[in-house]
């Protein structure tokens, strides 16, 4: 059985300059929530408060999910870097399942000499001394914050697990209101694309249907009166471009929501590494640049996702690829998105392969003022690249 830990002393006996940096941290939670903030931008704040507060090298925070994994898991002093080669994001096993079973605090001088240690990836950093406590809400566990590797000498004392309780338990209450939060913006997403539909349907309808009459007026009049018939297929020509602004405009309020929550590149992220998890394909993904200043025009935006969900969907689906890298950059005013696969290939100048949607892509990228390239042959992989001003 492992040895008990002492038990922290009460919060109350917590030192005024302890409860004052505890109370600094969990302002810093609460905010990011007042400033609207995703519920995983929280979960950071929340992360290297934490970490600041008691000098750990290391930090991570995790939101379990029903199947076995985190829905949200999130970590401070792990480059971007260091994360792709670490892998996919590591399941409810070991310490972290044992965590969210007990609903115990959990203080150790070394991690890897208790029996419900387990193992880490090979790149993953060596952590030494070990301090976490659950996030609760009530009875329910909200996750667990863990601190390792303390810069102090010494390790975790039992005031530092009081200090972290503590703070655990206004960090519960920042991440339930973001929860919220985010909760009422999908309600007013819902509502407003009910609004979007009965639009769309008022709008573009009344458009194609004129434009439907018109076009069988000017099919009339091309034998009896050619000159009117040609101002007729001129009408028809501005209706057809006032029905595809129209959808333009339905396209670009019905951006996903994920794409207001998290932005493109952690809406990616997030796609491929569930793809990952959920099929035997090795996926990867990999951003240049920052991430906080990524943000671009919205349909640039939604075509970048939707055509790498679609090359992902062909990768996994067609290909029989066992490898896929994607990656996104921005250059020069623009995203570039390229999805690439080990997969069988095919010969892109033969007929047009069911199921693949080639053709969507190119309409999306077309419709974004942008432009798609597909390399393929067989036995050769795929690779899709897309380029769209942001």
């Amino acid at each position: 059985m492992p040895e008990r830990t002492p038990q922290p002393p009460p919060v109350g006996e917590c030192d005024a300059p302890a409860r004052d940096a505890v109370l600094h941290a969990v302002s810093s939670a609460v905010l990011a929530v007042t400033r609207h903030l995703s519920v995983r931008e929280v979960l950071q704040v929340i992360v290297r408060s934490a970490s600041r507060l008691l000098d750990a090298r290391y930090a991570a925070l995790g939101v379990p999910d029903d199947q076995g994994a985190f829905a949200e898991f999130v970590a401070e002093g792990i480059s971007e870097e260091e994360w792709e080669a670490i892998g996919p994001t590591p399941r409810q096993h070991g310490m972290l399942g044992a965590m969210l079973r007990d609903g115990d605090p959990v203080r150790l001088a070394d991690i890897r000499r208790d029996p419900r240690f387990e193992w880490w990836p090979r790149a993953h950093p060596v952590l030494k001394d070990f301090l976490g406590v659950p996030i609760r809400d009530g009875d329910q566990v909200l996750g667990i914050i863990f601190l390792s590797n303390k810069r102090t000498p010494g390790g975790f004392t039992a005031a530092d697990e009081g200090l972290l309780t503590m703070f655990a338990a206004h960090a519960a209450i920042a991440i339930i209101n973001a929860r919220l939060y985010e909760r009422g913006r999908e309600l007013t997403v819902i509502e407003e694309r009910t609004r979007m539909a009965h639009e769309l349907h008022d709008a573009v309808s009344q458009k194609l249907f004129s434009l439907r009459l018109t076009a069988q007026a000017a099919g009339s009049l091309l034998e009896t009166d050619p000159g009117r018939a040609a101002r007729e297929i001129d009408q028809v020509q501005r209706l057809a471009g006032e029905a595809l602004a129209e959808l333009r405009a339905v396209i670009v309020e019905l951006r996903p929501a994920e794409l207001d929550r998290h932005g493109l590149v952690e809406t990616l992220r997030k796609h491929v590494h569930l793809l990952d998890r959920l099929h035997p394909v090795s996926a990867r993904f990999t951003f240049d640049g920052d991430p906080s200043a990524a943000r671009a025009d919205v349909m640039a935006e939604v075509t970048v996702l939707r055509v790498a969900q679609e090359a992902l969907h062909n990768a996994v689906r067609h290909a029989e690829a066992a490898h896929v890298d994607v990656r996104l950059s921005r250059r020069d005013g623009a995203l570039v998105l390229e999805v690439g696969d080990d997969g069988k290939g095919f010969e892109p100048d033969a007929d047009p392969v069911k199921g693949l949607g080639l053709a969507s892509m190119r309409d999306r990228a077309e419709n974004a003022r942008g432009s798609l390239e597909v390399v393929s042959a067989p036995g050769a992989g795929t690779t899709v690249r897309l380029v769209v001003p942001a």
